[in-house]
């Protein structure tokens, strides 16, 4: 590991490279490049989950801190990691200063990798309006984290509001087990019967204020045609928000699958034992890791989005955005409306061109 103190974008660029020639080709190629964004509060939380991520999926790991906006003096210093702590591959961490802070992207094109896509990841708060962000510009892929708001329905609507295709959030990712193990259910009561279920009805018990359990209503409604409610639930839910869930099947059949305090859950459906299968809590780390997967746009989980929230028609938006240059201490004073034009002094543009600088912006090896 090497630390540069108020160092460059060029120098972290070439230290980079000279520790790839001084310590061989650790990577040939990746899959992607991950950009994570965290305030300095979360830093530890993220380094661990994406290190945890970039083992299963080969990238460049790039870490964007950005400390002190108000700070005089731009700033930048930078950890530059070739199979150490950060896991087996290359990773940057970048802690920004200063007006630099708010042009990040300027130390961060050059470090992505050439022709693979990038994934921007926000640890934390994310910016109400995504263009803001020229990180999330560049992006092929944007994950935020609704469950960290203080209102979560409220940041889902402002996730809808301002939904692109490409945008995900691991308050859905969350859900997945659930909608494995109900899915699954489902289907076997129609194998049972030789013909397909119809859903007139249910619930979703827990904490109704929780967004993975609000995606998780949300999707089955839009899934099963009806409306299916978020319960608040006498028992605890775990860190999903989801107790349990109930169908009201046709043909007067009911399906439920309750989660156990022993990280599985019990299913009870019509004319079978119950059953137990394992819905254990997963790590920061395995939920990256699963949207790392797949880099197209997440249909199933606009559609949760436009049902939790009511916003719709979000798949047939435009997947690009045009970046939109939004200064913090502008906005102090006019209110908080992002700016329409970038100052003539600004580093960076209101309109990024993602693709001719990223694909020229290899490091060499």
């Amino acid at each position: 590991m090497t630390t540069l103190w108020d160092t460059s974008g060029s120098a972290v660029v070439k230290e980079l490279a000279a520790q790839r020639r001084t310590g061989g080709a650790v990577l040939s190629g990746v899959a992607l490049t991950l950009v994570v964004v965290a305030d300095e509060n979360r830093v530890a939380e993220a380094e661990e989950a994406a290190t945890a991520a970039a083992e299963q999926h080969p990238c460049r790991l790039l870490i964007v801190v950005r400390r002190q906006i108000e700070a005089p003096t731009p700033r930048l210093d930078a950890e530059v990691l070739i199979g150490g702590r950060l896991g087996p591959g290359e990773a940057v961490v970048m802690r920004m200063y200063g007006r630099l802070a708010l042009h990040a992207e300027s130390v961060v094109l050059p470090l992505l990798a050439a022709d693979a896509p990038v994934v921007t990841w926000w640890h934390g708060t994310p910016p109400e309006r995504l263009a803001t962000d020229a990180l999330a510009v560049i992006a092929d892929r944007r994950i935020t984290d609704s469950s960290l708001a203080e209102d979560q329905l409220a940041a889902l609507r402002a996730r809808a509001a301002d939904y692109a295709p490409g945008d995900t959030d691991l308050a859905w990712t969350r859900s997945t087990p659930w909608r494995s193990t109900l899915t699954s259910t489902v289907d076997s009561v129609s194998g049972r019967r030789g013909d397909a279920v119809r859903v007139l009805g249910g619930q979703v018990e827990g904490d109704a204020g929780h967004a993975t359990a609000l995606l998780l209503a949300g999707w089955l409604s839009a899934r099963c045609g009806c409306e299916i409610p978020v319960m608040a639930s006498e028992r605890r839910p775990g860190p999903s928000g989801v107790s349990a869930v109930v169908l009201e099947l046709d043909q007067d059949e009911q399906v439920r699958v309750e989660a156990d305090r022993r990280g599985g859950a019990v299913i009870a459906q019509p004319y079978r034992p119950e059953a137990t299968v394992a819905l254990p809590d997963r790590q920061l780390g395995d939920l990256v890791g699963e949207e790392l997967r797949r880099l197209d746009p997440d249909e199933p989980f606009a559609e949760a989005l436009e049902s939790t929230t009511g916003v719709a028609d979000l798949a047939h938006r435009s997947a690009v955005r045009e970046h939109v240059w939004f200064d913090p201490a502008e906005a102090g004073r006019d209110g908080g409306e992002p700016l329409d034009t970038v100052p003539e002094d600004s580093v960076g543009s209101d309109e990024v061109a993602v693709n001719s600088e990223r694909n020229s912006a290899e490091v060499a090896p």
